[in-house]
Order: C-alpha cells, then sequence, then structure tokens
C-alpha cells in the first residue's frame, strides 16, 4: 500500500494497514513530514517539526513488530499513526511555547506531556507541535509571532482557534490526530471552520499534567481527528 495516499485517510485505516504488515510506521512517518514540507509554507500549522524524533520513534514501532504477536498489536490501536500537538503541549527537548514569545527562552521541557506519552504508548508517532493563539486567548489563531493558520479548504480564511493549529494539520492531511485544548471553544471552533472531528471531553476527564495552563478552572483538553472512529479511539487517553 502506498503511504503516500495512506497518510490523508483516518487513523483507524493507517493503524490497521501497518498492523497488517501492508506499511510501516517509519513509510508512514516520511509520507506525514513530506505532506507537511510540501503544504505547511501555505497553511502554518506546525511551529516545530520534531523529524529525527518522529523517525526514531517509527523506527522502534517497527522493529518491536518484528517480535510481537498479532493479540499484542491489538492493544495498540494507534499503530504508526503520526500525530501532532498544541504546542501548549510539554514535548521533552523543546521550550514549551503556549503560542508566545516570551516562552521561546524557557528552559526546554524535561518529560512529554502525559497525554502524549499515552499517544505514544498507544503505538503512535509524534511528528511536531502546532501554531496557537497567544496563550489560548483568541478564536482565529492569527498569531503575531509564528503567523496565522491558514484554512486548508481556502487559504485567505482563519482556521480558528485557539487550536487553530490542530485543525488545520487534521484538515490539511499532514496527520490524523491532533490534540488540543478547549476553555471557551478552542476545540470546537478549529474543528467547525476546518471541517474535521473534535471532542471537547467532560471538565477533569483528562489529565492537564504537562499543558500550560489558560483558566485552570475551565481548561479541557482533547483529540482532533479525521472521522468519527478516530474520536472513539482517542477514549485511550482516558487510561
Amino acid at each position: 500500500m502506498n503511504a503516500a495516499s495512506l497518510i490523508a485517510r483516518d487513523a483507524s485505516a493507517m493503524a490497521e494497514a501497518v498492523r497488517r504488515g501492508e506499511v510501516s510506521a517509519s513509510a508512514l512517518a516520511e509520507a506525514s513530514l513530506a505532506r507537511i514540507e510540501a503544504t505547511d509554507g501555505r497553511v502554518n500549522a506546525f511551529t516545530a517539526v520534531l523529524r529525527e524524533r518522529a523517525l526514531r520513534r517509527a523506527a522502534q514501532v517497527d522493529a518491536s513488530l518484528a517480535s510481537t504477536t498479532a493479540e499484542r498489536t491489538r492493544e495498540l490501536p494507534l499503530l504508526g499513526v503520526p500525530f501532532a500537538v498544541k504546542n501548549l503541549f510539554d514535548i521533552a527537548g523543546i521550550a514549551t511555547l503556549a503560542g508566545s514569545k516570551i516562552e521561546r527562552e524557557a528552559a526546554p521541557a524535561n518529560a512529554d506531556a502525559l497525554l502524549v506519552r499515552r499517544l505514544e504508548r498507544a503505538g503512535a508517532v509524534l511528528v511536531g507541535a502546532l501554531n496557537m493563539d497567544e496563550y489560548a486567548y483568541g478564536f482565529t489563531t492569527e498569531n503575531s509571532h509564528e503567523g496565522p493558520t491558514r484554512n486548508p479548504h481556502d487559504l485567505s480564511c482563519i482556521a480558528g482557534g485557539s487550536s487553530g493549529g490542530s485543525g488545520a494539520a487534521v484538515a490539511a492531511g499532514q496527520v490524523a490526530l491532533t490534540l488540543g485544548s478547549d476553555t471557551n471553544g478552542s476545540i470546537r471552533v478549529p474543528a467547525s471552520l476546518c471541517g474535521v472531528f473534535g471532542l471537547k471531553p467532560t471538565f477533569g476527564r483528562l489529565p492537564r499534567s504537562g499543558s500550560y495552563p489558560f483558566v485552570s478552572s475551565l481548561d479541557h483538553l482533547g483529540p482532533f481527528a479525521r472521522s468519527a472512529r478516530d474520536l472513539a479511539l482517542a477514549c485511550l487517553l482516558y487510561t
């Protein structure tokens, strides 16, 4: 199966293709990175692309398949799936920007956010960090420091916010799954404007460990995806 065509499908289809040996996790990571390189100059969804980390992680997934039973791979519902996260999630080795210029000088995160670790534990491959409104305060992702994220369906339109990079990356076919946050519409608005699926979970249902807060009494973390079945897969975040 051609990874370049598969990268535009949903996470469920990607994981099943890896599980069946029809495509490798490394090929999917390469296809995702190529898609980002080809499209992000126009869309501007990403603030950091983690090429080396992604390829290293994908190679680990492929190597583990050689010694993993078919039954065990069923416990990895996101096997080989490339994903990215709003840049208010901690990613080990880089500063957590939260959309701000000030935070560029902050010390790199020592560890990945808990939800990032849970996704990778399910077999997913992190490829980068995504643009957002500064400190999550906005509905357009017209970031003064990183530039605006544009709607992949019409580059003259906004992607919504504050998780605009998260919605646009899925809509642009760059990754199948992203994480964002919602305090007052920041998942729901970009999901609607970009024509993708987004989920604002019950408050407190997902741990916020390793994420930059906006309003601690209102912040929700949640996923964006290309299909309702992928949002169903995101229940793995809850365990």
